[in-house]
């Protein structure tokens, strides 16, 4: 076979109380308000508190997950730059990835002289064991990846998949690599907490509280030496109290939302603060429970789709902070711009009270009052959720109830803790959510997150994307014709097929475009990406963390 090689807490609203929790306490070797090397880092979360702690590099819920300090003790093989796809795979704990022409198979050469924080080697045992596990434990497969085997030859370990990988590359390489010496012995990898992480990442957990996670840098790290010596881990209350703590000092870089982002936070130090938001493929949508009414109606779904006013969720709810969604194949532009079927060319979300009333009176609805009655003559209302403190979201679902007012719906707002809604969202427990979509360098996963068949799963049991519980064959079908192709005219009429479907039967409701939200500041370090080097993704909740924990550099 012929092969092409890549060129390759409990957050707190107030002051923080544990001792070097900022990196303006002068935690460091020197004054960090001067900007001077070995300041500290604080990398900060809006989710409320996160009391247990489990340090599991699979499980969604777990505290190194949530929190992201999993990303600087665990590493992948290698690197797909969502920001900029165009650029080259960059191989990490591979030396060398080396794809199949279909790409069903992938060779990964295994780093020399990488050692694991208990003095162990890396090897190639190490890299198999990391995926062989998923077919082990399927349950550890969330991103539902077709794995066929897993091989070793030397230094050489060897993944078949069923069925390309070409859009599925950075899924497949963005898997955590972890240790076999120490998770073989594992009885079951779905419920370890793994209080003693074994890692090759830059840093070693040092101590775990409500208040903050403390991670310290290794001095024996393969990829050189670290900038930054200790880096803590921080889950403020709120939106609010996040943007207060980033303004302030006492955090410096996180991934949120944040009210009026420019007075509260750039503003504040506009030569060092940095709001960096770069375009993807990403979506924020209103995920709906198709297994029950009312959103088991397509109809309805599509009545919904009508009022919803994006220009308002856009100023509003994200507050100028994003670009508008406007194309109706949910697509963002101008990075979608080239996927957009040539029927959707020029079509756009528009508020449309009256066609909406029209859909429902055509499907059997009718007002009682000012009530919608269902064909069934029962009135129509649902339940909106999200976690409180999310207050992007919450915002987001209260505008949307306001909406539907318009149609004689009644949609409650509901903020339970993150920790409940997180768990109702994946086992379905829900009428309708705001939640995100994944990104990449395709439409793929935008499209699958909300309608793919192979996230399917039982209501009453997590689900690790298509929430709803969309069952369209077709669509899946479709998704899978675009991922298995081995040509660009075979990818572009699959696509559409995607769309056509998407816009007519409505499974989920994109919302708002999600860009790489990213905040920190450059007072202590430079070598953060930017426009002019967007060399990875700033979301310090993602695998590429560690490439910019090992380019910061002190402020000279």
């Amino acid at each position: 076979m012929r092969l092409k090689a890549s060129a390759i807490a409990l957050g707190v609203a107030t002051a923080l109380v544990l001792t070097g929790c900022s990196a303006s306490s002068g935690d460091g070797d020197t004054d960090t308000t001067t900007g001077a090397s070995g300041a500290a880092l604080t990398i900060a979360k809006p989710d409320g508190a996160i009391a247990t702690e489990s340090n599991n590099p699979w499980i969604g819920d777990s505290s190194a997950l949530k929190l992201g300090y999993v990303n600087a003790i665990y590493e992948p093989v290698g690197f797909v730059n969502v920001v900029s796809p165009s650029d080259p795979i960059k191989p990490w704990l591979a030396s060398e990835i080396v794809w199949s022409d279909d790409y069903t198979s992938v060779q990964l050469t295994t780093q020399s002289d990488v050692t694991w924080n208990d003095g162990e080697p890396l090897t190639a045992e190490d890299i198999a064991f990391s995926y062989q596990i998923l077919l082990d434990t399927p349950e550890l497969n969330t991103a539902a990846l077709p794995l066929e085997s897993v091989t070793v030859d030397g230094d050489v370990v060897t993944l078949t998949f069923t069925s390309s990988m070409y859009a599925k590359q950075d899924k497949v390489l963005h898997r955590y690599v972890v240790p076999k010496h120490v998770w073989e012995g594992v009885a079951d990898p779905t419920t370890e907490t793994n209080p003693e992480p074994v890692g090759t990442g830059p840093y070693t957990l040092e101590s775990f509280s409500t208040e903050s996670v403390e991670l310290t840098a290794r001095d024996d790290y393969w990829g050189g030496e670290l900038a930054v010596p200790t880096l803590y881990y921080v889950s403020y209350n709120d939106n609010s109290a996040l943007t207060t703590a980033l303004a302030n000092g006492d955090a410096d870089w996180a991934q949120a939302f944040l009210p009026n982002v420019q007075s509260a936070y750039v503003e504040k130090d506009p030569e060092h603060n940095v709001y960096w938001a770069p375009a993807g493929l990403g979506v924020d949508a209103m995920f709906v429970n198709t297994t029950k009414k009312p959103f088991s109606d397509v109809a309805f779904r599509q009545a919904v789709n009508m009022v919803i006013d994006r220009t308002q969720h856009q100023q509003i709810a994200r507050e100028d902070g994003v670009p508008l969604l406007t194309s109706v194949t949910g697509l963002p532009q101008p990075a979608g711009d080239p996927y957009i079927a040539e029927e959707f060319q020029g079509e756009e979300y528009a508020v449309d009270v009256d066609g909406a009333k029209k859909v429902l009176e055509d499907a059997g609805y009718t007002l009682d009052g000012e009530t919608l009655v269902d064909p069934d003559g029962e009135p129509v209302t649902f339940d909106l959720q999200v976690p409180q403190g999310w207050n992007d979201y919450v915002t987001g679902i209260s505008l949307i109830a306001e909406s539907v007012k318009a149609l004689g719906v009644e949609a409650t707002v509901t903020t339970p803790d993150s920790d409940t809604w997180w768990a109702a969202k994946g086992t379905g427990d829900f009428d309708a959510i705001l939640h995100w979509t994944e990104t990449g360098a395709t439409p793929y996963d935008l499209y699958s997150d909300m309608m793919d068949g192979r996230w399917l799963k039982p209501v009453g049991e997590a689900a690790d994307y298509n929430f709803g519980r969309y069952d369209n064959p077709e669509a899946t079908a479709a998704l899978d014709e675009f991922a298995n192709a081995t040509d660009d005219a075979t990818r572009t009429a699959a696509i559409e097929k995607v769309q056509k479907i998407f816009v007519e039967d409505v499974p989920a409701m994109p919302i708002g475009t999600r860009p790489f939200i990213s905040e920190f500041n450059t007072r202590s370090y430079t070598g953060w990406p930017s426009d002019a080097d967007p060399y990875t993704n700033a979301d310090p909740t993602q695998p590429s963390a560690v490439l910019i924990l090992t380019e910061l550099e002190p402020v000279e």
